[in-house]
C-alpha cells in the first residue's frame, strides 16, 4: 500500500493535465519489428549463408551434441529428454562431469560464433527500421504505431508491417554476416534475433503439427474398394 499511494498520486496528477476532449488526430496501425525483419530479403539470404559459411561448426556441433546427449542419457531417470533440477546433482557428481562440461562449453562457444553471425546481420537491417516505420506512417498519414500485442482488436489493414518490408527491402538488400573481431551485439539487436528465433520456432512446431495430423487422417482414412 504504501508503495501504490505514490503511484496513485502520480496517475492523478498526470490525469488532470489531460484535456477532457483529447483525441487521436490521424490513423493508427501496427507493426512488428522482428517480423517486418524476417520478412526481408536480405536476412532470409543472410540465414541461408550463415548456414553455408559455417557448415563446419554446425556439423561440429552436432557432433559433440549427440556426445553430450549420449554422456547425459543415464541421468535421465524419468525419461523427460532433459536434465532436471533434482537429475543435476548426479550429473555433478559424476565420474565424468569435466568430460560433459567441456562440451557444454565447446557448444556453446559455437552457438555464440553462429548466432553473432545472424545478430550482426539482424542488427544492419534494424539500424533502417525507424526510417522505414517513419516513412510508411507518413506516406499512409499514420500518427500512432502500436506492437500488435498491445491491440484487443484490430481491422482489416491495420497491420504496416508488410510494407515496412518492401520499404526495408529498398534499403538494405543485402548484409554481411562476418562480424569484425571485436563485435559485440547490442541488447536491442539481440532481443530482436530472440523474437526473430521464436517466431521461426513457432512456425517449425506449427508445421510439424500440421504434418502430423494430415499423416495421421491419411492413416485413419479407410481405403475405397470396388
Amino acid at each position: 500500500m504504501k508503495l501504490l499511494a505514490p503511484a496513485g498520486l502520480a496517475l492523478a496528477a498526470v490525469a488532470t493535465t489531460v484535456p477532457a476532449t483529447a483525441q487521436v488526430q490521424g490513423n493508427i496501425a501496427t507493426a512488428n519489428v522482428a517480423r517486418a525483419i524476417l520478412g526481408t530479403t536480405a536476412l532470409q539470404t543472410a540465414y541461408q549463408q550463415v548456414n553455408t559459411t559455417y557448415a563446419a561448426q554446425l556439423e561440429t556441433r552436432r557432433t559433440k551434441q549427440q556426445e553430450l546427449s549420449t554422456l547425459l542419457q543415464p541421468f535421465d531417470t524419468n525419461g523427460s529428454g532433459q536434465i532436471e533440477d533434482s537429475e543435476m546433482r548426479a550429473v555433478q557428481n559424476a565420474p565424468n562431469v569435466a568430460q560433459i562440461t567441456t562440451l557444454e562449453s565447446e557448444i556453446a562457444a559455437i552457438n555464440q560464433q553462429v548466432n553473432n553471425a545472424r545478430i550482426f546481420a539482424v542488427e544492419q537491417i534494424l539500424r533502417q527500421y525507424p526510417v522505414a516505420l517513419q516513412e510508411i506512417s507518413t506516406a499512409q498519414q499514420i500518427v500512432v504505431v502500436f506492437e500488435p500485442e498491445a491491440i484487443q482488436f484490430a481491422g482489416e489493414g491495420l497491420d504496416i508491417t508488410p510494407l515496412i518490408v518492401t520499404n526495408l527491402n529498398t534499403k538494405v538488400p543485402t548484409v554481411g554476416i562476418v562480424p569484425p573481431a571485436d563485435y559485440r551485439p547490442s541488447r536491442q539487436g539481440a532481443t530482436i534475433f530472440q523474437e526473430i528465433q521464436q517466431t521461426l520456432l513457432t512456425a517449425q512446431l506449427i508445421q510439424q503439427q500440421q504434418a502430423a495430423q494430415q499423416q495421421q487422417q491419411g492413416n485413419t482414412q479407410a481405403p475405397e474398394g470396388r
